[in-house]
């Protein structure tokens, strides 16, 4: 840690997944400048952030000093308040002229994670741009990047015209960006900082697990393309014992394991490593402590208080077979495992798909995974069936349609920009909903099991477009296939479909699972059951650390089955890679 403190820069910003220690790692560096005697600014624009607690200090959107650390500010930016502003602000002046639909399907435009992520950039771009700003401090961190996709938004010429105001061919959720031409100037300054690297350094924040490697890779590449090249990257987490407790072995093997499938990007450069702190990171005393390269304490009696407290945290959930039979109950229907990345909905998906099947029911799995490895089940179930949506041909398809209808239209600027709206992360789930329509249309006589569904955001967006779809159509023959006319009302209705939230016992999943389930009841969808996915609690390890942990996961449990959902249902941590049906099988022989 020593050397990255030293090499640190004007300006620091971390990307990385939900979960795996943006928030704690951007906190530890921010300590260890501060006491180096550095005046430190540090900003948050995660709308969930428990800067906080984890600072000790009541924080508010203004600069704030952090209590028993000299030389340290630290302050929460809500880009979600600020999206909303800029929302009113693009559709304000067309309430009473546009019809309702028009209206409603603006607003539903500006409702998306493109929107909160440009609102939030405006936020802090005075802290990276604005030079008086600037020079009251030695360092400013940013705890949350931009992605590669705004930053190329923010150089196209016609992001600063009305065009995605008044277009209606094919645009996303940027809206926000029209509404933002007064800051060109001080975006362009924040743009110029982010790619110099003497001034900005880039620090891309892993867990030691292969899936996250490939989403630390996938964003290095993304973001040195857009130039920023000066990059670090931490792997958060590392567990190692000499404990000979089974599950402990286990673990650290994974671990091992992990960094053999390191993309070469990232072995390219220069990283830190960072223990297993199975307490999460809170307070003044562990940030100086992880900042000291100290391991983390054991604590007496760990394992009594899981197993004493446990039992009471495991009162009133569902076993994984309970949840089987209550879904299992209408014969047929749809099933939606839904998640942020990284935390086992593909896995639970197979897991729900091959325990039906096995009873005797006719399944179909829907992936959308391009990974394709599932195969391994249908060798095993003919009851089974397995199909593949392939993303990239669908983008490719609703792409192509979208610029045709605008070919000879738009100016070369206005299509550069409806390109990079197509580029968007919010596109994929619409080019994929057709495809998505017609497999959920199925559902009326098997069962249908999807590892990957729209938002409410998608779901309304797309509701809104129909609606006003139909408006325009009223008067003519065409019409809109059954499939799509259906889907909202059987997503909505709760015997036809059950949406499973798939969530890890953490503080960032947890939250993130409670914001996507907020998302989906702006929709009128409400989540059948929320699934707990690689609980450390469950695996009976008497390792101090692992038991630690297991504590700590009772926080997050507790809170899902007492506050988020009425059927919870937990999943346990497992040694073994799942590569077979026999894997997933290993995961429910948990028994309270």
């Amino acid at each position: 840690m020593e050397k990255l403190i030293n090499k640190i820069p004007k300006f620091l910003f971390f990307t990385g997944k939900g979960g795996v220690g943006k928030t704690s790692m951007s906190c530890t560096i921010s300590v260890s400048l501060a006491l180096k005697g550095k005046k430190v600014l540090l900003i948050s624009t995660d709308p969930a952030s428990n800067l906080d607690e984890v600072l000790e200090t009541p924080l508010s959107s203004s600069a704030t000093k952090v209590k028993s650390i000299e030389n340290l500010y630290a302050m929460n930016i809500n880009p979600v308040v600020a999206a909303k502003e800029y929302k009113e602000k693009i559709v304000g002046p067309y309430r009473g002229i546009l019809p309702k639909e028009a209206i409603q399907q603006m607003e539903e435009q500006l409702s998306g994670a493109c929107t909160v992520e440009i609102a939030g950039f405006n936020e802090f771009s005075k802290y990276v741009g604005d030079e008086s700003i600037i020079n009251e401090y030695d360092h400013i961190v940013l705890d949350t990047a931009p992605t590669g996709h705004t930053l190329r938004l923010l150089e196209l010429p016609s992001a600063w015209n009305d065009f995605i105001e008044h277009n209606s061919n094919g645009s996303s959720c940027l809206g926000p960006v029209s509404g933002l031409s007064d800051y060109k100037d001080l975006y362009d300054s924040v743009v110029e900082n982010l790619k110099d690297e003497s001034k900005t350094l880039l620090i891309l924040v892993s867990r030691a697990e292969r899936l996250s490697f490939i989403e630390a890779s996938n964003a290095s590449v993304e973001l040195k393309n857009q130039g920023l090249t000066n990059q670090h990257l931490i792997i958060n987490g590392v567990f190692t014992s000499n404990d000979n407790d089974e599950i402990a072995k286990a673990f650290e093997e994974k671990s091992k394991k992990a960094f053999e499938f390191l993309p070469t990007n990232l072995k390219n450069l220069e990283k830190t490593q960072i223990g297993f702190y199975p307490n999460g990171v809170v307070g003044i005393q562990s940030l100086k402590a992880i900042g000291q390269n100290e391991v983390a304490k054991e604590f007496e009696n760990s394992s009594e208080e899981l197993n004493e407290h446990l039992k009471t945290t495991l009162d009133n959930t569902l076993e994984f077979n309970e949840l089987l039979e209550n879904i299992e109950a209408n014969k047929k229907g749809l099933i939606m495992t839904m998640g942020k990345g990284g935390v086992g909905k593909t896995t639970m998906a197979s897991l729900i798909a091959s325990q039906l099947a096995k009873r005797g029911h006719k399944v179909t799995l829907s992936t959308t995974d391009p990974a394709a490895h599932l195969e391994y089940i249908t060798q095993e179930n003919e009851n089974l069936q397995i199909e593949r949506i392939d993303p990239k041909v669908e983008i490719k398809r609703h792409v192509d349609n979208v610029i045709a209808k605008n070919e000879g239209i738009l100016s070369d600027d206005d299509m550069d920009l409806l390109k990079e709206e197509l580029s968007s992360p919010c596109i994929e789930e619409i080019a994929v909903f057709e495809a998505f329509a017609n497999t959920v249309d199925r559902a009326k006589d098997r069962f249908i099991v999807l590892d990957t569904a729209p938002t409410g955001h998608t779901l309304l967006l797309l509701d809104a477009s129909k609606a006003y779809h139909q408006e325009v159509l009223k008067n003519t023959k065409d019409d809109m296939s059954e499939a799509l006319k259906n889907l909202l009302p059987r997503i909505k209705d709760e015997k036809f479909t059950k949406i499973l939230l798939t969530s890890l016992a953490e503080a960032t999943p947890t939250h993130e699972a409670q914001d996507l389930q907020e998302d989906l009841q702006r929709a009128q969808i409400k989540p059948y059951a929320w699934l707990v996915n690689r609980c450390f609690s469950l695996t009976n390890s008497s390792n101090n650390l692992i038991c630690q942990k297991g504590l700590n996961e009772l926080t997050y449990i507790n809170k899902i089955k007492n506050e988020l959902s009425n059927k919870t249902v937990l999943i346990p941590w497992v040694k073994e890679e799942i590569t077979s049906t026999q894997d997933l099988e290993n995961l429910i022989k948990i028994k309270k």
